[in-house]
């Protein structure tokens, strides 16, 4: 096998499995450019109060690197990054990053069948292989809403979380209400004087069963793996029913939304608050959120829910359709991310100069959410169509990171670049979106849609499914590009 150089863009859960794989298939040429200043991706960059995660912690760990002592049930997002640190430095993959390199852009020379990837420094490397792990949820989405940029006071999205802002006895508005809003309104709200939450679509919330483990129980995991290991399997096969009933309006949907009305019934007695908190569309259809203490902050005397479409903001405040001013001192986005903007804004020219955003106009897609016809040796973690409406999404990326190993290795076997054929990629695109659209998420608009209303960002199966499917590399999937210079 001929020795593969690859570059992989992204120092996060995706990035430093697919490094991990890498290295275990024999390829250990290897670089990750990171534009932070230090690896941990998302779970770097979301420091604000409250962040958790919604998944269960004993799922939320590399299959090669399992942690047996969460503090929690659903770990807290100071721990998730101590994890991420310490067991890629005792991997060795911390030595394969370089931080502060961020990539602008990457270009296909068809003459000598590499990548010339360009850094904002100016910065030119090259590589035979090119994998992005940049993921769908990198870049905070700022809401289009004129005069953003004008309020007098802080303003920050809570991707960014300013904490030089001292929120005490302050007057804090917040805009949306979804996963990063329903952690921080109540981990603050005890806090500010005064809070209104500007909520344009109500979410269904259910309960979190979270809990403390014990130091006991952390040691039983730590000395039984085995124990460990069962309760992994189990609790991801009771997340997979999750996965299933998203699929289409099962009978889980329906057990699901009876809890969440009792939720909601238990939790707010006013109800004129409660009709405000009511969804106009199916459960599932956006993401189903997990929180105990999200309607109680709601309830509180201090606290507004404002329904009204917000038509301005202003130096003061925000104004709303029936023209009222809202002042505030402090203003906080909690309006998500651009999730269908996948790779952006960095430049990928592919076979005969094809840009991937032209290729892309209409909706992003790519075949197993990996491979893009006319970019040879280019592989996308967490692409299109592999989000998840339940389980873990680590899963996701190891099943990518193996398949992506496996195409490498047969790059170095063969000698030849490797370009995912155009009908394979329409065919597998066809089914995609059929099954999309008799999923849950086919009824209504949501994050999950990108402009052109297609939905780029979910799969539509369970783990297990995408595990089997990417299992094995498929050579007949590809064409092989022969080099025409030496």
């Amino acid at each position: 096998m001929q020795r593969t150089s690859v570059i992989i863009i992204g120092a996060g859960f995706g990035g430093l499995a697919a490094a991990h794989h890498l290295r275990e298939a024999g390829i250990t040429d290897l670089a990750i450019l990171e534009r932070s200043g230090e690896i941990g991706g998302v779970w770097r960059d979301n420091t604000y109060p409250g962040a958790a995660c919604d998944v269960p912690s004993v799922l939320y760990s590399w299959s090669f690197e399992p942690k047996a002592d969460w503090t929690h049930r659903y770990a807290r997002q100071p721990e998730i990054l101590d994890y991420i640190r310490e067991r890629a430095e005792a991997r060795g993959l911390r030595e394969l990053v370089r931080t502060s390199a961020e990539v602008e852009g990457a270009a296909w020379d068809e003459a000598t069948q590499t990548w010339t990837v360009t850094l904002a420094s100016g910065e030119q490397l090259t590589a035979d292989v090119v994998v992005s792990a940049v993921g769908q949820l990198s870049r905070p989405a700022l809401p289009r809403i004129p005069g953003l940029d004008t309020f007098a006071g802080p303003a920050f999205h809570s991707a960014t979380w300013d904490h030089d802002v001292d929120l005490r006895g302050q007057r804090v508005g917040v805009i949306g209400t979804g996963a990063s809003a329903i952690q921080f309104v109540p981990a603050i709200v005890d806090e500010v004087g005064a809070l209104t939450v500007f909520q344009r679509s109500a979410p269904y919330v259910v309960p979190k069963p979270d809990i403390v483990y014990s130091e006991r129980a952390k040691r039983r995991y730590g000395r039984r793996p085995r124990t460990h290991r069962l309760t992994r399997t189990n609790t991801f096969r009771m997340t997979e029913q999750l996965n299933k009933a998203l699929d289409s309006d099962g009978r889980l949907v329906r057990v699901l939304h009876r809890a969440w009305r009792l939720h909601l019934r238990r939790q707010v007695k006013d109800a004129s608050l409660r009709a405000r908190l009511v969804p106009d569309y199916p459960l599932g259809c956006k993401r189903l959120l997990f929180s105990n203490d999200w309607y109680p902050a709601l309830t509180r005397s201090h606290v507004d829910v404002v329904t009204d479409d917000i038509t301005s903001i202003e130096p003061a405040g925000v104004r709303t359709a029936d023209g009222v001013l809202h002042e505030f001192d402090v203003l906080i986005h909690g309006t998500g991310f651009a999730a269908t903007d996948f790779l952006a804004p960095m430049q990928i020219s592919g076979r005969e100069g094809r840009d991937l955003h032209d290729e892309w106009t209409g909706g992003a897609r790519a075949h197993l959410g990996i491979t893009v016809p006319g970019f040879p040796n280019f592989f996308v973690l967490y692409g299109p169509n592999t989000n998840l409406g339940g389980s873990s999404i680590i899963g996701m990326l190891e099943a990518q990171s193996g398949y992506v190993a496996q195409a490498v290795r047969r790059i170095g076997e063969s000698g030849a670049a490797l370009e995912v054929r155009d009908d394979r990629a329409a065919a597998y695109d066809g089914e995609m979106q059929q099954r999309l659209g008799d999923s849950v998420w086919g009824g209504c608009a949501s994050w999950y849609r990108d402009p052109s209303g297609r939905i780029t960002t979910n799969w539509p199966g369970t783990v297990t499914e995408y595990k089997e499917r990417t299992a094995r590399f498929e050579p007949s999937d590809f064409r092989t590009l022969e080099r025409t210079a030496s």
